[in-house]
């Protein structure tokens, strides 16, 4: 059970280290992405390569990696219902660690957005309908691409918690820390004002 656990989290990396956005984006023959705006690898920095499709594409097979991460090792744990979910959240974490801190970039990944909700579709699909909702509301409110993530993921937990699924709204809130953790600049441009607003040209 150990072994099938350990290559659940492995698994899991291994494909939240896929760094999409770099990949695209050297396919495309654009500058190294690490070298514009933020240095990030994820669709919010492939955006200011001026390539709408590219960012689209960073942000669905980033959220996707996350899913067959989920998915993959749920299949692999066949045995007991509790074990396959055992073996999914351990992937979904490593998915999610995976991405933010990628071995082949010197562990210098992406934020975690995307892969948050991918995780959470392969985990519980209601919870991401209610992610994206509230990035949504927020966004529309305040502009603010940074603020819907932290507000969304802060939702998480919470949301999970209140239908019953305490482990993984344990497992969310983890993601969640790191999800700020990761956003602790923009945390400081928004108390400071000087966030970047969504669609704002620098």
């Amino acid at each position: 059970m150990i072994g099938i656990y350990i290559a659940a989290l492995v698994i899991g990396y291994l494909f939240g280290s896929i760094p999409f956005g770099l990949i695209l984006t050297r396919l495309a023959g654009t500058q190294d992405l690490r070298s514009i705006g933020s240095g990030n690898i994820g669709a919010t920095n492939v955006l200011r390569t001026g390539r709408k499709g590219l960012a689209a594409a960073t942000l669905l097979l980033d959220a996707l990696k996350g899913t067959a991460a989920v998915i993959l090792a749920a299949y692999l744990a066949a045995g007991t219902d509790a074990i396959a979910a055992n073996a999914a959240m351990l992937a979904a974490l490593g998915a999610f660690v995976g991405h933010l801190f990628p071995v082949w970039l010197k562990f210098k990944g992406g934020k975690g957005v995307a892969v948050y909700i991918g995780v959470l579709i392969g985990l519980f699909w209601p919870a991401a309908i209610v992610f994206c909702l509230m990035w949504l509301a927020t966004a529309f409110t305040s502009r603010y691409s940074s603020l819907s993530a932290l507000v969304a993921s802060f939702v998480t937990p919470i949301f999970l918690w209140w239908f019953g699924h305490a482990a993984l709204a344990s497992l969310f809130a983890v993601l969640t820390l790191l999800l700020f953790w990761m956003h602790r600049e923009n945390i400081k441009r928004l108390q400071a004002g000087t966030e970047s607003k969504i669609g704002q040209k620098k």
